[in-house]
């Protein structure tokens, strides 16, 4: 209990969103640091399945018919039978900070055999400033026997408001099909005890499996696209959300941080079944990147959504012509911030009642 105790940090400022298609029993493993702290559980698939969850933990399950319900004709922005829909907990949750985790992703161990809180350090990164203008050779100089480094302007140290923390993860990398296919027995066994700003400027391949932001900050950015189900592509839904996220904090002078945490990445799914989700993506994304490396936000663009509204309209009129999906994509991301916006209303109270779910 002590352990419970000493990590219940801001247990009332966090929701931890976890999509799923299976019973919950890796919550077992995470029960001494997740269970003070409340979950949205999105259920993937047959929404007539039962899913299990341990005894003890504070959680609320919404699967599609919920989806339909709460958005009505509004649901179509929420992918099916993809972990996109973890994003539909993002929409829900009323909470300062989010931590999102995969269901295969268990507590890791530091090299001194210590079972790490991926939680307790993604709030540390979150609560702590980031250096996105200028590159500090110690990596993050607000963590504890660190500094700035001589030669680093005194006018940058204060920092600005971080506004993601991206993890890591031990054993299975998170690799896309061809380089599985070609290491398929290769695992991350590396711990790398840093934590970094991503610099100004430069995007990063965004994983969602092990990922904390702040949502007040960048919560209307992290819409996880249009996956799966009736989709032509899959497994880019963190990707895109990465890319949106990262030019909009740019823009709004927000930064992200990635390294520490490290989480436990249990199981590789199938490359071929990945190879058939990637491969569009493989080849539209050698356009996606240097549309984002180019994009310009107007300086009236002063909140995340307005920021998103006008990304949408960009991604419609310069990516359109790479295939209708980005259209369609591009409508989506307006229905989400209309969904945020109604679900959200500027002024509402934080103590507002989510929507029912399975409340347990």
């Amino acid at each position: 209990m002590s352990g419970i105790a000493a990590t219940a940090i801001l247990k009332e400022e966090v929701d931890i969103v976890i999509p799923t298609i299976r019973n919950l029993e890796f919550l077992e493993m995470w029960r001494a640091f997740l269970e003070p702290y409340h979950l949205i559980i999105v259920q993937d698939g047959d929404p007539s399945k039962l899913i299990k969850v341990p005894q003890g933990f504070d959680y609320e399950l919404y699967n599609r018919n919920d989806i339909t319900r709460i958005l009505g004709p509004k649901a179509h922005c929420i992918s099916f039978k993809d972990s996109a829909c973890r994003c539909f907990g993002f929409l829900l949750s009323k909470k300062k900070y989010i931590f999102t985790i995969d269901d295969d992703c268990f507590v890791a161990k530091d090299p001194s055999g210590k079972e790490i809180n991926a939680l307790e350090q993604h709030l540390k990164n979150l609560l702590s400033p980031s250096t996105p203008f200028f590159f500090n050779t110690l990596y993050d100089p607000f963590r504890e026997g660190t500094d700035f480094v001589r030669g680093y302007p005194f006018s940058l140290r204060e920092g600005v408001p971080t506004a993601a923390s991206h993890g890591l993860w031990l054993n299975i990398p998170d690799y896309d099909a061809p380089t599985q296919l070609v290491k398929p027995l290769e695992r991350n066994t590396r711990y790398v005890d840093a934590v970094m700003t991503i610099p100004k400027g430069t995007l990063f391949p965004m994983c969602g499996m092990n990922l904390a932001f702040n949502r007040e900050l960048i919560g209307p950015a992290m819409y996880f696209g249009l996956m799966g189900d009736g989709q032509p592509i899959g497994r880019y839904d963190d990707m895109w959300a990465g890319w949106c996220t990262k030019v909009i904090s740019d823009h709004l002078g927000f930064g992200v941080k990635t390294g520490l945490p490290y989480i436990w990445h249990s199981k590789a799914s199938n490359p071929f079944v990945n190879l058939k989700k990637e491969y569009k993506g493989i080849y539209w994304q050698e356009e996606l990147i240097p549309f984002f490396q180019s994009v310009s936000l107007p300086k009236e663009c002063t909140t995340a959504q307005k920021c998103y509204i006008e990304l949408s309209k960009q991604v419609k009129a310069k990516l359109g012509k790479v295939d209708e999906y980005f259209n369609k994509l591009a409508d989506s991301m307006e229905t989400w911030i209309e969904a945020w916006e109604e679900l959200n209303p500027s002024g509402a109270p934080k103590s507002d009642a989510l929507p029912n779910g399975s409340a347990k």
